[in-house]
């Protein structure tokens, strides 16, 4: 005789509470090859191109213009082993933003976000993509400089400028609709990139017309017939221009979330990125020094033409134009699609507009978050401030890294019972010398900018009203 079939009550065939209020979740998708691209990717954008002049004016010896990046990259990786510890403890997107709550608390991390919201990366995205449709218009010349027959705020705006726009609304666009269109994207144009400064590199010492001699000492010694402090100082003054030149590595930390295997990858990108990108520029850097004296070379603000037309011909420079447009395309990709990611923690953490913690139930990105973050860029680029206002804010940017290290050893003693799979590398001379490095800096642009520095904190400190508003807004919700 068969036995009965057991009847299931007709709550069975429903979803589960737990499967009904289920919200959606970010994607690991990013791959340790992913995560490398677009760390150099975001690191990579236009200075290359242009700071070779900051560094030979008072660096005019190979040997010193040369080892200057070395330096840069060897002070930069003493951040990135403390951030690849701290991204080990911690692997969620959000990155420096949750370092530095967990060493610091809320508000710290909340004046983090709020600089990189307002200022650090709708600033960063609107000068990249401005800059590449500029640079476009090199190659194209319906994509000019030309005024348009309306202005914002007084600002002119230029064909350059609506290109600027359009390019936003299509990298928001693309992250919006998936991870992966993102990745894509960000890959595409970094491969496209690499393979034009190999070009630029390879053609160079093989066809162009550079001579060895420009490596030669100019026979003022290597000390420049300065004493030890003046050598220190003219060392100081390059490092703000390579400083500059290697930021961009914290990316991969902001997306952390989305990373395959993130306390193993994230680490190891960080590390491997800044190892490449050292060698990158120190290729480029060699290949300017091929093509022009370091006194000619002090003297050319847009280092990269002026190299070209020296190595090849000035018609070399619609190429270079059209490679510089697709590396900063390549950095506000990576810009637009990490960014993002750090509001969403902020968001979630109730200390930001509370729609960003939204994540898209279809496409599962930060879609609110990227709207916000692109609408902002677009603002930036009607009005013609960001430049400005980015100057304002890289001490604090620098500043923000010297805090997040110095949370490292913090939390080394707070949070001993964290799992660490990844402990800092060199532990604790190497994050050391960059704490003592980052601090000095900082001191350094207080005494001698006190102007940017004041406007800088002053933009910092607009953001405390809206943390005390969230964070206000979060206690009636608990109360209720």
């Amino acid at each position: 005789m068969m036995e009965p079939v057991p009847v299931l009550p007709a709550t069975a065939l429903l979803p589960s509470a737990t499967q009904a209020d289920a919200k959606p979740t970010l994607v690991r998708g990013l791959s340790l090859l992913d995560s490398v691209l677009l760390l150099v990717s975001g690191i990579i954008g236009s200075s290359i191109f242009l700071t070779a002049k900051d560094i030979a004016g008072p660096l005019p010896q190979p040997v010193l213009f040369l080892g200057v990046w070395v330096l840069g990259a060897l002070i930069s990786l003493g951040a990135c082993v403390a951030f690849a510890e701290l991204g080990s403890m911690f692997p969620d997107s959000g990155g420096q933003y949750i370092y530095l709550r967990e060493a610091y608390g809320d508000l710290i991390a909340f004046l983090y976000g709020w600089m990189l919201f307002a200022v650090a990366n709708g600033g960063t995205i609107a000068a990249l993509s401005v800059a590449s449709a500029a640079y476009l218009g090199n190659v194209f010349p319906i994509v000019s400089q030309e005024r348009v027959a309306f202005a914002m705020a007084g600002v002119a705006v230029t064909r350059a400028h609506l290109l600027g726009l359009v390019l936003i609304a299509v990298l928001t666009y693309v992250n919006v609709v998936g991870l992966r269109w993102g990745a894509l994207l960000q890959n595409v144009s970094t491969w496209t990139k690499f393979t034009a400064m190999v070009a630029f590199v390879v053609l160079g010492f093989a066809i162009g017309k550079g001579s060895w001699s420009n490596f030669h000492a100019n026979g003022v010694g290597l000390t420049m017939g300065l004493g030890p402090m003046q050598l220190v100082s003219a060392l100081g003054v390059g490092l703000i221009a390579v400083f500059w030149a290697y930021d961009g590595w914290v990316y991969i930390t902001w997306v952390a979330g989305e990373v395959k295997e993130p306390r193993r990858n994230v680490p190891l990108a960080m590390v491997l990125g800044v190892l490449a990108v050292g060698v990158i520029y120190m290729a480029m850097n060699v290949t300017y020094m091929y093509a022009l004296p370091l006194k000619e070379i002090a003297a050319h603000e847009t280092i990269a033409h002026a190299a070209a037309a020296a190595l090849f011909s000035p018609r070399a420079a619609g190429g270079l134009s059209l490679m510089i447009a697709v590396s900063c395309f390549s950095a506000a990709a990576t810009c637009t699609l990490s960014g993002a990611r750090v509001y969403l923690a902020m968001a979630q953490d109730g200390v930001f507009f509370r729609r960003m913690a939204a994540i898209h139930p279809k496409w599962r990105t930060p879609a609110f978050s990227l709207i916000g973050q692109g609408v902002w860029a677009a603002a930036l680029t009607l009005s013609g401030r960001y430049d400005q206002l980015y100057t304002y804010v890289i001490y604090g940017m620098v500043l923000s890294y010297t805090l997040t290290v110095i949370g490292m050893f913090w939390l080394r003693w707070k949070r001993p019972e964290v799992s660490r799979p990844y402990r800092c590398t060199g532990y604790p001379w190497l994050p050391g010398i960059y704490v003592f490095v980052g601090v000095a800096w900082t001191l350094n642009t207080i005494i001698t900018r006190p102007a940017e520095a004041f406007w800088g904190t002053a933009i910092v400190l607009i953001g405390v009203p809206g943390y005390l508003y969230w964070t206000r807004g979060n206690r009636k919700t608990a109360v209720k």
